[in-house]
């Protein structure tokens, strides 16, 4: 996996300056080693410039980037950040055609075909990608993103020119651009964070190229096109076609995304879509007499401290337990103390460049770390709830009737402590209802549909849109901030666009939750653990790490010159701390309650201190 960044001026000649361009881009690979530590390049034509740090998964001896073609005098350039796993396939019929490939990497199956095909090309590529791709014959640089939007990529134009990185870091290394948050951009971290809208960088004037989507930029300017997205049909296969093909999908993508020339490894929380990404990948290296590492996270002293509630019923050890015997894995047991997830709260802040999921993002970051000491390459169980509905509010009635985001459906959390000329200047609960009815009203709907089955789309397209891709920045980031990259099959765009259309009477069949999903495993695991009730990713309740949130609040709250004290009423602070932490009922998601809360506030304060932000 790898980070990639540059820039395109379809009026601008970057040759007559090459000394201070070649500069530009060797800080923006700077600014994202942590992405590709084993290798960078750049790459300079008069219209435009590539930058390209590395992390070598495949052809680790001639993969390097950027990757440049020429045919006559017309140059072609590739920086790609991302793998394809349908590269042997695409590769053979690219050779087939008259193609004669020099290396053995998808860069080159993906600079290939784009030369012969075309911007069409893209819908070939089944992947995690962002890549850039600059074409010499027609003068323009194109910017590629993947389905699901696994994988970044951030512009921002400034006047002619483009600028664009996975990181929004690198385009602040382009001469002139600084960090500016406008109202809009608070009331992306205040009445939305930590998720943000599809499409925006927070930052003023920075984007993001849309899943699904590529951009084609030439001297005329600029324009998006979408290649892929979402279309309602008529579900026609029986419940056991159904869980045949859900089989087949799920099998095939996690067998091709074992795709690597160094070892893989997997997450195993002892939850059923981690447990059955584990047991396909061991079935997998077993049949070549190879042993699958696992890894598992949690607390320490969370089982003298866990807390059971109606989000997280129980603690996961005792399933990993089952879950590693029956798989024959080689399991790693990760425990986080407090200090050590209280310090990455501010280091998950820079790899996301924005305040991000508070302890959830920096115990996910901690783990990394510890992981990417040992493998580069780790599969997840990330997605599967958002697809099959595995989530709380895909099933309460309070859920399905309210009309607003599911997951933040108590607004107070948001606004109870921030000043009142704040709430007065910033509308956050009417930018978040607008933000909510764009998606509703994006939603492809199928004719004929009765009103509950088009409300559980609605939910299914929210959570596709929002909620899996706030966890999928979140995998992204941290993962990458440590040079470990995270596969995760259940975004293969053929399980999203069949699950898609099974209707909630399959996918809830029988009143078992993401009944769908755990029929198709069946071969993999035994009951016990396919119908395990549902726990999400572990978080601390240990009262030490809560004091150490709550110590540095009431500094940052002492400091007069701390960026949050401009938001946040340092009264009704104080006055939250003092009353006892409630678990239960998270602002965000499952898990982000009261603790949360502060940490939220802390990162909010460290990300305007940090990258020195000018509100405007």
């Amino acid at each position: 996996m790898c980070g990639i960044a540059g820039f395109f001026n379809g009026k601008e000649n970057y040759k007559d300056g090459e000394e201070k361009w070649v500069s530009v881009l060797k800080q923006m690979n700077r600014e994202q080693k942590h992405r590709g530590p084993d290798e960078d390049g750049i790459f300079l034509g008069e219209r435009c410039g590539l930058a390209h740090v590395r992390l070598s998964i495949i052809d680790l001896l001639s993969g390097q980037q950027p990757m440049i073609r020429r045919e006559g005098e017309n140059v072609w350039a590739i920086v790609y950040n991302g793998e394809i796993y349908n590269m042997g396939v695409l590769k053979k019929e690219l050779e087939e055609a008259g193609e004669k490939f020099l290396t053995n990497s998808d860069t080159e199956v993906i600079l290939a075909g784009y030369m012969r095909h075309g911007a069409d090309f893209v819908k070939k590529l089944n992947g995690i990608f962002a890549f850039g791709i600059w074409d010499g014959r027609l003068g323009k640089l194109f910017l590629f993103r993947d389905r699901a939007g696994v994988k970044p990529c951030f512009y921002k134009k400034s006047g002619d020119t483009l600028i664009f990185s996975s990181e929004i870091k690198g385009i602040f290394c382009f001469p002139g651009e600084e960090p500016e948050v406008d109202k809009e951009g608070l009331c992306e971290v205040l009445g939305l964070g930590p998720a943000k809208t599809y499409g925006k960088g927070v930052f003023r004037g920075i984007f993001e190229v849309l899943p699904g989507h590529f951009l084609e930029c030439g001297a005329e300017g600029c324009r998006e096109h979408c290649y892929w997205k979402l279309e309602s049909r008529i579900h026609e296969d029986s419940w056991e076609d159904t869980v045949e093909k859900m089989q087949y999908l799920l099998e095939d993508a996690v067998r091709i995304q074992m795709l690597s020339d160094v070892p893989v490894c997997t997450f195993l929380s002892g939850g059923v879509d981690s447990s059955l990404v584990t047991a396909i990948c061991s079935r997998e290296l077993r049949k070549k007499g190879k042993v699958l590492d696992t890894y598992s996270f949690d607390f320490k002293d969370n089982d003298v401290n866990f807390q059971a509630n109606a989000f997280q019923p129980s603690q996961d050890r005792p399933w990993v337990d089952k879950v590693k015997d029956y798989a024959a894995t080689r399991h790693h047991y990760l425990e986080c103390r407090n200090e050590e997830l209280y310090d990455d709260l501010f280091e998950a802040v820079k790899a996301r460049d924005l305040p991000c999921m508070a302890d959830v993002e920096s115990s996910m970051l901690y783990f990394c770390r510890k992981v990417a000491a040992c493998h580069k390459v780790t599969l997840t169980g990330e997605c599967a709830d958002e697809i099959f509905g595995g989530y709380p509010w895909f099933h309460k009635k309070e859920c399905l009737e309210a009309d607003i985001f599911p997951w933040s459906m108590d607004f107070r959390p948001r606004t109870m402590l921030l000043r009142d000329d704040v709430l007065r200047e910033l509308p956050l609960q009417e930018y978040a209802w607008e933000a909510y009815r764009r998606t509703v009203e994006e939603t492809p709907v199928l004719g004929g549909e009765g009103a509950e089955e088009k409300r559980r789309r609605e939910i299914s397209y929210l959570n596709l849109r929002w909620f899996m891709q706030t966890l999928l920045d979140r995998m992204d980031r941290t993962s990458m901030h440590v040079g470990l990259e995270a596969r995760v099959p259940f975004a293969d765009h053929r399980i999203i666009e069949y699950a898609w259309n099974v209707p909630w009477n399959m996918k809830y069949r029988g009143g078992v939750v993401k009944a769908l999903l755990r029929a198709a495993g069946k071969e993999y695991l035994p009951e016990e653990i396919l119908y395990r009730k549902k726990s999400p990713y572990p978080k601390t309740y240990d009262p030490a790490y809560e004091r150490l949130v709550r110590s540095r609040m009431l500094e940052v709250l002492d400091d007069a010159n701390a960026p949050v004290r401009a938001l946040v009423d340092a009264e009704k602070v104080k006055k939250f701390m003092e009353q006892p932490s409630d678990y239960a009922r998270p602002f965000y998601g499952q898990l982000m309650a009261g603790p949360q809360l502060l940490a939220y506030l802390l990162q909010v304060n460290y990300w305007m201190e940090h990258y020195k932000i000018k509100l405007v």
